[in-house]
């Protein structure tokens, strides 16, 4: 197996684990640990064309102070009240359902196949987007590193879990989220962040199974 493509198999990891991080409370922490350096490389691999949009986040983030930004993820993600875009898959599939609904204990039942389990500590719910783009995360380092050791099963096995998570879940309703993300956001750096995550998230749903 290629260098090239192992490197691109960690790079889809790197990236989805990054998106996660930014749809959690925005704060200097950001800057600090270089999350925006290491987005930009980890598009870079990925995929040239996504290199620009996370280019963006970070210019995005370092135009808005810390307060503006927070005002900004209150309002789309947190309320309390007119929510502008709620980060929870169950809103999009489940039309006029409670939360918890159907979709919840489906996508519960992706974790449990896949032997993942959301931290004692996250006060939210299941479905978040911050969580599912972390089940992601680890669906693709369990297939980057399948990918370097050759494990052709695990490799196929893995793939498999990540398609059907993305064709029956995340890639159901990142569009209509990201969408409402960008209509409601004053900050750049959030209109930004949701274009970058539906690219990424469509490109790995469109992509099968590794060989």
């Amino acid at each position: 197996m290629s260098n090239d493509n192992s490197a691109r198999a960690g790079a889809r990891a790197d990236l989805a684990r990054l998106l996660a991080a930014c749809y959690y409370e925005p704060g200097p922490e950001f800057a600090e640990e270089r999350v925006f350096d290491a987005m930009r490389e980890a598009a870079a691999t990925v995929d040239p064309a996504l290199a620009d949009v996370a280019e963006l986040i970070g210019r995005g983030f370092a135009a808005s102070g810390g307060d503006e930004l927070l005002v900004d993820y209150t309002r789309l993600f947190l309320g309390p009240v007119d929510i502008l875009a709620k980060p929870y898959g169950s809103v999009w599939l489940d039309a006029d359902a409670p939360l918890m609904g159907d979709s919840t204990m489906a996508v519960l039942q992706h974790y449990e196949d896949a032997g993942f389990e959301v931290d004692e500590g996250f006060r939210d719910l299941p479905d978040h987007v911050a969580v599912e783009l972390e089940f992601l995360y680890v669906l693709l380092f369990r297939e980057a590193e399948a990918r370097i050791r050759g494990d052709a099963q695990t490799l196929a096995g893995v793939g498999r879990m990540r398609q059907r998570f993305l064709a029956e879940h995340l890639g159901q309703w990142v569009g209509p989220f990201a969408a409402a993300v960008r209509a409601g956001a004053e900050c750049a750096f959030y209109r930004e962040l949701a274009d970058l995550t539906e690219r990424f998230v469509t490109m790995e749903t469109a992509r099968g199974p590794e060989r």
